[in-house]
């Protein structure tokens, strides 16, 4: 077995601590890569809080992260060693059912292996994320890091950047659309980037006007108060697509509302059960969707087109051994908008 250094979980009311993990050895097919910057999602935070300790699976959190190969199975062609990479939270999947022959192996029907917390398809270890300055990756699932893009602000493309990327994409965003974004943060600012990318007149919606100058320098036309009746009221029927980003529990009402007939709500925040109205939907021919993360080829269209347009997560950037003062301060969501550890400080 390999090892490294990373940072791991003692139970939902404990700090991480420095540890030595274990890394598979090279499988024919995979990459060793170190890792440089990784990004902090919220879904670390909830599984550092879920995680019970003691005799659970072990939990290294991290599924967002960029760096280098530093060495290559003996079956592995796309890849060189020196070459920049990006991991996301999806590692391997069956390759096989319906959803992996269509691009979308992050459905697959069999379970896509998740980069931390996952269960590996080979010998059913518990997969350990990018908390790490090493990881262990499939090549399929790794991705070339475009010129240009900064490998910082890159690291959270690969879970927040894709995820609002699927619906846009999908849901044809771009020049004659008109797209909003419900909440402002590591999801919403991408969300916003991307539209604004793709053509779209983007706008933000959020509880109060203290993001507007925010919403403005990322590209948005305007900012909608949604806690203000005249102006939800003067936006009904509005937008194509709305994209809804709010990790808590809302009614999805009035956000439905402000959709154009025949557009579409994606809900991408909140996962769990919503209660939905169905005049809501009725009147207007709307429909209600959403997304999780994306397929190998969204994946790297993702990042090429990130590329090109010059789209980066605004980040702080902090030494990975601040990593419980990032997740602290996630919890209050005092971070704008995505943290990313930089995770030299374990050489």
């Amino acid at each position: 077995m390999r090892t490294t250094t990373g940072w791991q979980a003692e139970g939902p009311a404990a700090p991480l601590r420095r540890a030595t993990l274990k890394r598979r050895e090279l499988r024919p097919d995979d990459l060793a890569v170190r890792v440089d910057y990784c990004g902090v999602c919220h879904t670390d935070l909830h599984s550092v809080r879920a995680h019970e300790g003691g005799g659970a699976p072990p939990l290294v959190p991290g599924h967002e992260f960029t760096g280098v190969v530093t060495e290559t199975g003996t079956a592995v062609t796309r890849f060189a060693v020196g070459d920049p990479v990006a991991v996301g939270n999806i590692v391997d999947s069956c390759g096989a059912c319906a959803m992996c022959r269509a691009g979308q192996e992050n459905f697959c029907q069999h379970f896509p292996t998740l980069t931390y917390g996952g269960t590996d398809r080979h010998d059913g270890s518990t997969t350990l994320g990018g908390y790490s300055r090493e990881y262990v990756v499939r090549d399929r699932f790794a991705y070339g890091l475009p010129a240009g893009l900064d490998p910082a602000g890159a690291a959270p493309l690969l879970c927040a950047g894709i995820t609002v990327w699927e619906p846009l994409h999908s849901l044809g965003a771009g020049p004659g659309t008109r797209v909003a974004v419900a909440g402002l943060g590591g999801l919403g600012h991408l969300a916003v980037k991307l539209a604004v990318a793709l053509g779209a007149e983007t706008s933000v919606i959020s509880r109060s006007a203290d993001k507007t100058d925010d919403a403005r320098r990322l590209g948005a036309h305007d900012l909608l108060v949604s806690t203000d009746p005249g102006q939800m009221a003067d936006a009904r029927d509005r937008f194509d697509v709305v994209i809804d980003t709010i990790s808590a529990p809302h009614d999805l009402g009035p956000y439905l509302r402000l959709v154009a007939m025949d557009g579409t709500l994606s809900q991408v925040g909140h996962l769990g059960p919503v209660t939905v109205e169905t005049l809501d939907l009725l009147i207007g021919r709307k429909k209600l969707s959403s997304a999780g993360s994306g397929g190998r080829a969204a994946t790297a269209a993702m990042l090429d087109f990130c590329a090109e347009h010059g789209v980066a997560a605004d980040i702080e950037l902090l030494p990975s051994a601040q990593v419980n003062e990032a997740l602290c301060r996630l919890g209050r969501n005092d971070v704008r908008y995505r943290f990313v550890l930089d995770m030299t400080d374990l050489d």
